[in-house]
């Protein structure tokens, strides 16, 4: 058997997926592999998605980067889920937390004694049962080794600044051999037998040869989109937000240890509260709302004084048919957009290098099989994420909005109005083909967006009546008096920049 040639990959483009995925394949790949990631200073990065989910930590432990160091250079902070604001209706909130809610019993799933007990009314808030909810709505937070006692840890991730974390994986790369090329990419060359990406031509007549690439040049997608002809799947039929202004401001109110989404007439607002300013912005239809009212919305809705003008970033929502096309895999915005309703990009990023590496053949000259299952695999990921995103459009009740009267009244994925059905059954959950959002998180979002449970399952009936009261009191006071017993989510992450002083 001879030798396969050398792996030398190509990234185009840079911001927060092509430096992650830089990053983490020079990590795992080693000696085994040449990489080059081509960018322009001269084009700049959405670089708004601030607010993660959990699974980031998988990213900073494969890398080995230290936690206090990370948050002092992207001037983090954590957060422990998001607040949807007036999402239902106007007047009311609920937490999407992470981590688990409750604590079953046997076979016996918590969320069912909850709505059995809800039946007797002797239930709480459903927040009231997760200690993420209670620190989240105390403004405490600790890490693992800050705590003490029998309550389970605090599940959380990160606030972070999209273009320092870019930085520091820049910096992380170069260390391990990545070369960096500055310039614009002004044509693709592809092989005329089997139309495979050769090389990337530059400004200047220069050259970058390869034999993968991996496409980050954003919502442009030069290499899989223009280059190799890969089409776009539309969704914007399900997700109508079609443009997003963004701005930073200075840092006011309360130091959250969460994420807020504020609902508009015609869309949304993130508030993400970082260590030196908060990121905003408003997400909406252009079809229901004009980008100047939207600003004058953002704008009024600010926490403290703006920090530059809003700038609008328009977008279709939805993905290329083919993640991955001949020797070209593309990743974040090139390989598709959906809102950051649920903090979903970074995640996408690193769950797609993740899926490359598993799948990365040793011979390039016959991937088919390896792209076929990359292909299926990032699709259900995908598909399972949408659904996820359109609940919350969907399950509201703010009657008479023209925006929101849509959404209420559009016709939903069938793997979506399934769910919705068992859920509002029994509130029933069936986790398919290793999707991203647990049992909890839809079971938080369909509660929260009123779907409540007609019944429960009989296996709840087996616990005595008199007894499930108590039992979910004592679950309560317990999160609630571990949750005070915290410091102040300011006062943790002061302490923390204490220590990498």
């Amino acid at each position: 058997m001879s030798e396969p040639s050398p792996l030398r990959i190509v990234i185009a483009g840079g911001g927060s997926a092509g430096w992650i995925a830089a990053a983490t394949l020079a990590r795992f790949l080693g000696n085994c592999t040449e990489i080059t990631l081509v960018e322009s200073e001269q084009i700049g990065t959405v670089g708004v998605g601030e607010a993660t989910i959990p699974q980031i930590h998988n990213l900073l432990i494969g890398l080995g980067i230290d936690q206090q160091d990370f948050l002092r250079r992207t001037n983090a902070s954590f957060k422990l889920g998001i607040e949807f604001v007036d999402w239902r209706v106007q007047g009311e909130s609920y937490i999407h937390s992470f981590g688990a809610v409750g604590r079953g019993v046997g076979l016996i799933q918590f969320r069912q004694l909850w709505l059995r007990a809800r039946s007797l009314g002797v239930a709480e808030d459903y927040g009231r049962y997760s200690f993420n909810v209670e620190a989240a709505r105390q403004e405490r937070f600790a890490t693992g080794n800050a705590q003490s006692g029998q309550t389970p840890e605090l599940a959380y991730a990160y606030h972070l600044d999209a273009t320092l974390f870019a930085e520091m994986l820049r910096q992380y790369s170069e260390v391990l051999g990545v070369k960096r090329v500055e310039g614009k990419i002004t044509a693709v060359d592809r092989d005329t037998e089997h139309g495979d990406i050769v090389a990337l031509r530059l400004d200047g007549e220069r050259v970058v040869a390869g034999n993968f690439f991996i496409d980050c040049t954003g919502f442009r997608s030069l290499l899989l989109g223009d280059a190799l002809g890969v089409p776009f799947i539309d969704w914007s039929h399900w997700l109508p937000c079609d443009t997003a202004l963004a701005v930073p401001s200075e840092s006011g109110g309360a130091f959250r240890p969460y994420t807020q989404s504020l609902a508009h007439p015609a869309g949304w607002q993130w508030r993400i509260p970082l260590q030196h300013r908060t990121g905003n912005g408003h997400v909406f239809s252009s079809n229901f709302m004009s980008v100047e009212e939207a600003q004058s919305r953002l704008l009024d809705n600010l926490e403290g004084n703006a920090l530059a003008d809003p700038r609008p970033i328009r977008f279709t929502t939805g993905h290329r048919k083919a993640f991955w096309s001949h020797n070209c895999v593309a990743l974040g915005l090139a390989a598709g957009f959906m809102e950051p309703l649920e903090s979903t990009s970074l995640h996408l990023v690193q769950s797609g290098v993740s899926r490359l590496l598993n799948l990365l053949p040793r011979d390039f000259q016959d991937t088919q099989i390896a792209r076929s299952s990359f292909n299926r695999l990032s699709e259900t990921e995908w598909h399972r994420i949408r659904d996820f995103l359109v609940l919350h459009y969907v399950a509201n009740g703010r009657v008479g909005e023209p925006f929101w009267d849509y959404c209420r009244e559009m016709h939903i994925p069938s793997t979506l109005a399934e769910k919705i059905a068992l859920f509002g059954d029994a509130g029933l959950f069936i986790r398919e083909e290793d999707e991203l959002f647990l049992d909890d998180s839809w079971g938080q979002v369909m509660l929260g967006q009123g779907i409540v449970p007609k019944g429960w399952s009989p296996l709840a009936d087996n616990v005595p009546g008199e007894d499930i009261g108590p039992f979910l009191s004592s679950l309560a006071n317990s999160y609630r008096t571990k949750a005070q017993a915290l410091p102040t989510h300011a006062a943790f992450v002061a302490s923390m920049m204490e220590k990498t002083a």
